[in-house]
């Protein structure tokens, strides 16, 4: 079955992970070190980074030849993290998942060590979301954790978690994409997909992705199924509803 863009091309390491390099290097150093904490917040725009980042760091904990900052992809552990169903990462949604009942839940998951990997990862994604009462439930986890546990709150709006959380968790903010870390994504992408683009097609999705690198591939993807094999300015600014920067300087 097809796969879209934003799927296909999503990184499977920290080197391929694009703008947020202070945040991939600080992670890196401590996977080296063995100074990596037991909870993490993520927090930036949409599309920028942070369950990719959150998976991949679950990746160089549970791979065979780790721990390693260049997870191999090729081992069970591997695979499944990147498919999404591994033994021992657990991504939950918070935004149907946010009652006391879920968070319990986790908290006796928790208790037990991994059935096959060196750790148990939880990636909670949007966990802005999570209930007052849920929050409190998780409180004593995150601060006095099981052994070879690993918890990474994966945000929009770091404002909405309570501060109790915050001081127990190393918090890294995601910055959007500059213009032209998204253009070279995009050449790079037609290249593998073999597109033939005009450079004002491109700077039109660039443009209106807003410094988020998925909604850049997303619109790409759209762009390809209205424009076939070749993407001309024209055709793209029409379909995205894009005006070009000199129109408005005029």
């Amino acid at each position: 079955s097809y796969q879209v863009i934003a799927r296909k091309y999503r990184p499977q390491t920290f080197d391929e992970v694009i703008g947020q390099r202070l945040i991939t290097e600080t992670l890196k150093n401590a996977i080296q070190q063995e100074r990596v904490a037991h909870g993490y917040i993520f927090s930036g725009a949409r599309g920028v980074g942070k369950t990719t980042t959150a998976r991949i760091l679950a990746k160089s904990l549970n791979c065979v030849k780790g721990p390693t900052v260049t997870p191999c992809g090729e081992c069970p552990s591997c695979q499944e993290i990147a498919q999404g169903n591994s033994v021992d990462v657990f991504e939950i949604d918070a935004a149907s998942n946010r009652g006391i009942d879920e968070i319990r839940e986790l908290r006796e998951t928790v208790r037990y060590l991994p059935a096959r990997d060196p750790y148990k990862v939880f990636i909670i994604d949007e966990a802005h979301m999570l209930t007052t009462e849920a929050f409190n439930a998780l409180l004593k986890t995150l601060e006095e954790p099981p052994p070879r546990s690993l918890f990474v709150l994966c945000t929009t709006e770091p404002h909405k978690l309570p501060t109790t959380i915050q001081s127990r968790c190393q918090h890294f903010s995601f910055r959007l994409l500059d213009y032209a870390e998204i253009l070279d994504r995009l050449e790079w992408v037609l290249n593998q997909e073999q597109i033939e683009a005009d450079e004002g097609a491109l700077s039109a999705v660039a443009e209106a992705a807003e410094g988020s690198l998925r909604d850049a591939l997303s619109l790409l993807d759209q762009a390809i199924a209205s424009s076939g094999k070749g993407l001309e300015e024209t055709h793209v600014r029409q379909l995205l509803g894009v005006v070009p920067s000199r129109v408005l300087i005029e």
